[in-house]
């Protein structure tokens, strides 16, 4: 299905990102997968490309370009030609929108231009082992000792979690809803790293655990209003769901396609697996759900590029690309037959990495929620 979004300019672009990937990443992805971690020096090798921090302006380091569609088109190439695991939108687009809308001069001075150089890694740090989508139950606390925050906790599940250098971190600075956002980099005192956590899939990408034991965190770390974070947290979200549904759709038709050239050339009885009725009404199938999704999930980016997309529609995206990619890759599993279980075929490998989009990000439950209160339906308003 043609797609009505790009121009001559966003596919000159892409062409460029497809030989980068095919050229400094492709070549790398099997020793990642064994070692279970990217190396650092992809992320300078992708900021010598200008493909980092490509939103921010070009006095820290970015080329201005705000248009989301050259993250799509760098995260669609990437998934295709790249390595999935290699998390270049985690640190430009979820992490480095934090330093950019809520961060001081100094502090964007000091660390974008690094970032967009791939010389600084960044993270987010929000989940903890009792607080995942419930941000108000997270329990690392930052207190205000007059010079600097003293901070205490440990956080989990943290992407970039080995390889990182700065890290955005979600503490409790009060009651209720008052969290505070704060720069912890490496180095500071008190900063440590648990083991890199062993996951179902994305193997290539390193995750840990993360403590802090009595950090001292400069008033200069500090990200917006300390007692706010919450709330800046909840405009962030937006576009992490819109990321996560540009790649779970663009999963889809990767898994689509890979299956679509097996079926074509494995026999069975004399006949190739796709001259079966079955397997072509379910390939149809699979076609007419993707391409809808592609479609919605498209709009969405423009939205996005509008300053329209609301919380709710990117919710939308998020769960319903999330429950699509696990119905696809689980049926183009079973049209691999027997291969499609050896880790040999990437089809495997997809089918491993799809079973967390259904969990990171928020939920799909959470995003149901998220969905029925915009339709009115929120059981804490009865009796209002």
């Amino acid at each position: 299905m043609q797609r009505q979004i790009f121009t001559e300019e966003h596919e000159m672009f892409r062409a460029s990102a497809r030989r980068f990937f095919q050229k400094e990443i492709a070549p790398h992805t099997e020793r990642w997968y064994a070692a279970g971690i990217c190396d650092r020096d992809a992320y300078r090798k992708a900021g010598e490309q200008g493909l980092l921090l490509m939103q921010v302006a070009e006095e820290y380091g970015g080329t201005g370009i705000r248009d989301f569609r050259y993250e799509q088109i760098l995260m669609e190439e990437n998934i295709r030609h790249g390595d999935p695991g290699l998390y270049y939108t985690l640190h430009s687009r979820l992490v480095a929108p934090y330093i950019e809308g809520l961060g001081t001069a100094e502090q964007k001075a000091r660390l974008l231009p690094a970032c967009a150089r791939g010389e600084l890694i960044l993270g987010i740090a929000m989940t903890e082992p009792g607080a995942g989508s419930d941000l108000a139950a997270i329990q690392t606390r930052a207190e205000d000792r007059g010079d600097y925050w003293l901070l205490n906790g440990a956080k989990t599940y943290i992407s970039n979690g080995i390889n990182g250098d700065v890290f955005v971190v979600a503490a409790r600075t009060g009651t209720g809803r008052k969290l505070g956002l704060f720069l912890v980099e490496r180095g500071m005192t008190g900063f440590s790293r648990g083991r890199k956590l062993e996951k179902m899939g994305m193997k290539t990408q390193d995750t840990a655990e993360l403590v802090f034991e009595n950090v001292q965190v400069p008033k200069a770390n500090v990200l917006g209003d300390p007692n706010r974070g919450f709330y800046h947290l909840m405009e962030y979200l937006v576009e992490e769901r819109l990321i996560g549904a540009v790649q779970y759709v663009t999963d889809s038709q990767v898994a689509f396609d890979l299956t679509m050239d097996y079926i074509r050339e494995r026999r069975l009885f004399g006949q190739t697996v796709a001259d079966f009725q079955i397997n072509r009404f379910r390939m149809a199938d699979m076609r007419t759900e993707i391409d809808i999704a592609q479609v919605f999930v498209d709009h969405c980016v423009m939205e996005f590029n509008a300053g329209r997309l609301g919380s709710a529609d990117a919710a939308k995206a998020k769960l319903w690309t999330s429950e699509l990619l696990g119905r696809v890759v689980d049926s183009c599993v079973q049209l691999h037959g027997g291969a499609g279980y050896m880790d040999e075929y990437r089809i495997s490998r997809i089918y491993r990495d799809a079973r967390v989009t259904r969990i990171f990000a928020g939920s799909s439950e959470v995003m149901r929620e998220i969905i029925a209160r915009d339709l009115g339906l929120d059981p804490r308003r009865k009796g209002a």
